[in-house]
């Protein structure tokens, strides 16, 4: 007769019964083991993209019309963060406008920034 091995659950380590790839005993602890699992990169994640739809969200209530300009110091106010954007767009004039999102911005000068609207196709 062959030996079987029993197997625990990964988060809590009860027995498990039931189908032989069965990992875990609940639901809450397969949610709580991937949690666990995910939890450096899904805060990091969710970092980057509160922080991304933040500058959206300036960059929408800035430029009502879909063209506007705005200096670099009432961006930072309003508590933008120019290291974060989504994509970036090279002209044929080598000018690079920055996107979070379809909310643009490109550098002029002095310190005062376009905004752009990107337009969807």
């Amino acid at each position: 007769m062959a030996k079987t091995t029993e197997k625990a659950c990964l988060e809590c380590g009860e027995k498990l019964n039931g189908r032989a790839d069965k990992k875990f005993c609940s639901d809450q602890c397969r949610v709580s083991f991937n949690n666990k699992l995910n939890s450096n990169e899904t805060n990091y994640m969710r970092n980057v993209n509160y922080t991304l739809r933040k500058n959206r969200r300036i960059l929408m209530e800035s430029n009502p019309t879909g063209k506007t300009k705005m200096t670099r110091d009432k961006l930072l106010q309003k508590g933008f963060d120019f290291s974060y954007f989504t994509n970036t767009y090279k002209t044929k004039e080598g000018s690079i406008y920055y996107y979070c999102y379809e909310q643009g911005y490109l550098p002029i000068e002095n310190n005062w920034y376009l905004l752009v609207t990107k337009k969807e196709n």
